[in-house]
């Protein structure tokens, strides 16, 4: 196998690179879009690519960056020691080109070229920039399925059909990645989805809470790494905060943002009138928002009318009710009784500062006006 690097495309003033590797004989080619090309990368990306292999080749050349060779002594590369143990892991040994010798690295050179041409925006190529790191993601996965998937022009086969032969040539997987330089672990708080570095909270997708990660430092940023399906994937990465300074990401939770409570039933009786509709969900938050006394009881009403009149119409009417502020004993009926006689959409009237539904005091106008009339010398 060979690997390389290549500058990827740019979010924002943020720069990425693209790490690609190139198995000689198949042509099969892995691209994965990366923020750092430091030691615990290179092995993330080397436990990634072997997977996509499905087994580790004997050698591994690369180019001489200081992740892998730390200098040159009589032309022999001294090996950066910190590389040393993941290549022992895998049960590879990873080589360097000779300095200045295009031909010894000319195939993943060629496959660089490439993978830049269709995945980084340019004039020529059209492509729009990105929005995201998770669409760069994407592109490098949608590439790597269409030049695996092609004939390619000089061996007149597909590499994804020369790699299932190309395998039986390759070593057995470990079962479990390298790790040993991911970082140090935390523990994922479990409800609410944090990790504490250096008595700072930092985020992480809420799909990961419970769970075990890495972290690492990068400069001023915070890696959090994850195992995923058995392979080292980056989750999150955030610029080093303070004591006092939480630093949290709303994308870190999509199905709850901060600040909005979400009905979840925890009796069977909760879950039967949640289960009616959104109008019941915006009725219970409603109501206890009001303080309404007796809600378990109106609740249970409600689950028996469903079950009569059916949950379209009682969700529509925990939703009126839910609107209009109504959530007195009886409340509910009355709202059923009008939309089955009234299907038109009705503007809801709620008291508050400008207007009030208490009945206004315009009766109260003739009060006495008889009394004074029956007294009136005329009219006797």
């Amino acid at each position: 196998m060979q690997w390389d690097w290549g500058e990827g495309p740019k979010l924002g003033d943020q720069r990425t690179s693209l790490w690609c590797a190139w198995l000689s004989w198949s042509r099969f080619r892995v691209v994965i879009a990366v923020q750092d090309k430091t030691i615990p990368t290179i092995a993330a990306c080397l436990d990634q690519t072997f997977r996509a292999f499905g087994g580790v080749p004997t050698y591994c050349l690369t180019d001489n960056e200081k992740t892998v060779t730390t200098t040159h002594i009589a032309k022999i590369a001294v090996r950066n020691p910190d590389i040393v143990p993941i290549g022992r892991f895998y049960g590879t040994v990873i080589r360097t080109c000779m300095p200045a010798d295009p031909a010894s690295k000319g195939g993943v050179e060629n496959a660089v070229k490439i993978a830049k041409r269709d995945l980084v925006p340019t004039a020529t190529n059209l492509r729009p920039a990105y929005n995201s790191f998770a669409e760069i993601e994407q592109a490098c996965d949608e590439f790597m399925a269409e030049v695996n998937g092609r004939v390619h022009r000089e061996t007149r086969r597909a590499p994804i059909e020369m790699l299932g032969e190309e395998r039986f040539r390759l070593h057995q997987l470990p079962e479990h990645p390298y790790t040993a330089a991911l970082g140090l672990t935390r523990q994922v708080h479990p409800k609410d989805s944090t990790i504490q570095v250096e008595q700072v909270r930092y985020s992480v997708p809420h799909s990961h809470a419970g769970r075990q990660v890495f972290i690492r430092w990068h400069g001023d940023q915070l890696v959090v790494t994850a195992i995923i399906d058995g392979v080292p994937v980056q989750i999150a990465r955030h610029q080093r905060s303070t004591p006092g300074n939480p630093v949290i990401l709303d994308e870190h939770y999509p199905d709850a943002p901060r600040g909005l409570r979400v009905p979840k039933p925890q009796t069977a009786a909760e879950e039967a009138f949640l289960q009616i509709g959104p109008g019941a969900a915006a009725w219970l938050e409603e109501a206890a928002a009001e303080g309404t006394r007796g809600i378990a009881s109106k609740m249970a009403e409600a689950v028996a009318l469903a079950k009569l009149r059916g949950t379209t119409a009682v969700d529509r009417a925990l939703g009126t009710a839910a609107m209009a502020g109504r959530f007195t004993d009886g409340d509910l009926r009355s709202i059923m009784d009008h939309q089955q006689f009234n299907d038109g959409p009705a503007e809801t009237s709620r008291a508050g500062e400008d207007h009030s539904l208490q009945p206004g005091t315009g009766g109260w106008s003739g009060f006495g006006r008889r009394a004074a009339d029956d007294t009136h010398p005329d009219l006797r």
